[in-house]
């Protein structure tokens, strides 16, 4: 092989290594664009039900959270989102969990988890497994035999 040869498998190898790289990280970039839509929606979410909480004194029924949704910027990214209204009550602490939506991201920028809203408007991602533990403390008998019917 020539040296003109080399020189152009070289340049090549170079375009591909750049191009594979450029694609993964656009891959993670739009996992990571997505997680934060879902992330933004959610916070709207819970600035509404603390509104709602203010003005009404519990929080809002799973009905009234249907209805918000579509009104919510991103909310197109928060996907089956679960409510747990029923399950609050007024012995609840600020750390419960009120609402949450799976994701499952395959980059590792992303991951695989949950963005969860607590009951004080916080809301946070969570990794799979730490999410479960949490949901599991938190769950009634009743919640967890009603949840495994559905």
């Amino acid at each position: 092989m020539n040296r003109r040869q080399k020189a152009i498998l070289t340049e090549l190898l170079a375009v591909l290594a750049v191009t594979a790289v450029a694609v993964v990280a656009m891959i993670n970039f739009k996992d990571w664009v997505n997680r934060s839509e879902a992330t933004g929606a959610m916070k709207a979410l819970g600035e509404k039900v603390l509104e709602y909480r203010r003005k009404n004194g519990s929080v809002p029924p799973e009905a009234w959270v249907d209805g918000q949704q579509e009104n919510l910027p991103g909310y197109v990214r928060l996907g089956n989102l679960k409510y747990r209204g029923l399950w609050i009550d007024s012995e609840s602490t600020a750390d419960a969990i009120l609402a949450y939506t799976e994701k499952n991201y395959h980059s590792r920028l992303a991951g695989k988890g949950y963005v969860v809203l607590r009951l004080d408007g916080r809301v946070e991602w969570l990794g799979k497994q730490e999410f479960e533990k949490l949901l599991a403390e938190q769950q009634s008998p009743e919640e967890k035999t009603m949840v495994q019917k559905r």
